[in-house]
């Protein structure tokens, strides 16, 4: 059964049962950016440090950059993204993914939020 963790600047990491991971944005993160008009994407193949940019994003409120949750190598990019970037705003935790990786070191994981602990943070933003 896959697994899902949680970045402090709401990227999201789904570790799948062969150690791949997929990464999106949150509900949170598409709400607080507004309507997506534009996702760049990383190359196949290009490895990706924990932190680093993994994509480029452009809304009707802002631009800025998805983060690595962990380091890994890019394996599969979400090309459809391209044409219809307002995915990531009406399903941001399913057809709008970003990038699936190879995760470098698994245990990097380790370190963020379950969704419990994601909710409680996302709480106290609000608050």
């Amino acid at each position: 059964m896959s697994q899902i963790k949680f970045t402090e600047t709401h990227e999201w990491l789904r570790i799948e049962d062969d150690g791949t991971g997929v990464i999106g944005i949150t509900d949170y993160a598409q709400k607080m950016l507004g309507d997506l008009v534009f996702v760049g994407l990383p190359e196949v193949g290009q490895e990706l440090a924990q932190g680093g940019e993994g994509a480029t994003i452009e809304s009707v409120k802002a631009a800025g950059e998805i983060h690595m949750p962990v380091a890994g190598t890019v394996i599969e990019t979400n090309a459809s993204l391209a044409d219809d970037p307002a995915q990531v705003n009406s399903d941001p935790l399913g057809a709008g993914w970003f990038l699936k990786i190879r995760i470098a070191d698994p245990a990097q994981a380790d370190a963020l939020m379950d969704q419990a602990a994601y909710d409680q943070f996302v709480a106290s933003l609000d608050a």
